[in-house]
């Protein structure tokens, strides 16, 4: 199997998707109509669905929560830390995923897109978000002790991108910021576990190309846009990851 080229010329831009975390066991949280217990995804994942009935939000990422907490990092997560320590400030990884399990393997370099599950932020206070793995009981929303001081309650949120919502223009400006430092060198986007044919994959390959870099694909699943990326591996990027890095 080819290897990854990397040489001391090379920049490397790895996205992972929802396929790296699914082969740690990562809980799946609705069944394929959208759903969970019933409720539509939007109504628990949306600043709408959080003003409505912040006590259900609670309760559904409370139970991710608990589920993510037993899971960990597979030998994908552990390939992607063995590519950051030979590459250092040549390397990034943006990631899709918001369990945290690439943290926890022992990625530094690395932009959470859409958040973290194990962050809170203030829904109302311009706090920054802070590490809170606590599972709440039913019926629990918890609130800013900050505002509370000042005599004013303001509900906390998880600290995720929800529906509606802009990412972070500061972890956008990294990776562009990446993306143009890199394209004087041997610019290459790795694409792991997410099909490469939606955004932000989709948009990240396309501006590596314009910048004359490579890409390649590790995922499950046949990409539609096959002919926008160099290299294409079909299979488990736990399995497949090791192999093309070392």
């Amino acid at each position: 199997m080819d290897r990854l080229p990397v040489d001391d010329d090379t920049w490397v831009l790895v996205l992972t998707g929802a396929g790296v975390s699914a082969e740690s066991g990562i809980p799946t949280f609705r069944d394929a109509q959208g759903l969970w217990e019933t409720h539509p995804v939007e109504k628990v994942a949306s600043p709408e669905g959080f003003r409505e009935d912040p006590m259900l939000v609670w309760r559904f990422y409370s139970q991710r929560r608990a589920g993510a907490a037993r899971c960990v990092p597979n030998p994908g997560h552990d390939a992607l830390v063995t590519l950051e320590k030979r590459l250092g400030q040549r390397f990034l990884l943006a990631t899709q995923n918001v369990d945290g399990l690439h943290r926890r393997a022992g990625s530094e370099r690395v932009v959470e897109m859409h958040g973290n599950l194990f962050k809170t932020r203030c829904s109302l206070c311009a706090r920054a978000p802070f590490d809170d793995a606590d599972v709440y009981a039913e019926g629990t929303v918890p609130a800013c002790g900050e505002c509370q001081a000042r005599g004013q309650f303001a509900p906390l949120r998880p600290h995720i991108v929800w529906f509606g919502e802009l990412l972070d223009p500061d972890d956008i400006g990294s990776i562009n910021d990446f993306i143009r430092a890199g394209r004087s060198h041997k610019l290459l986007f790795l694409a792991v576990g997410t099909s490469g044919a939606v955004y932000p994959a989709a948009g990240l390959v396309n501006q590596v190309k314009a910048a004359g870099g490579s890409a390649w694909l590790v995922n499950r699943d046949p990409p539609e846009n096959a002919a926008h990326f160099d290299r294409f591996f079909q299979g488990p990027s736990g399995v497949l990851l090791p192999q093309l890095i070392g």
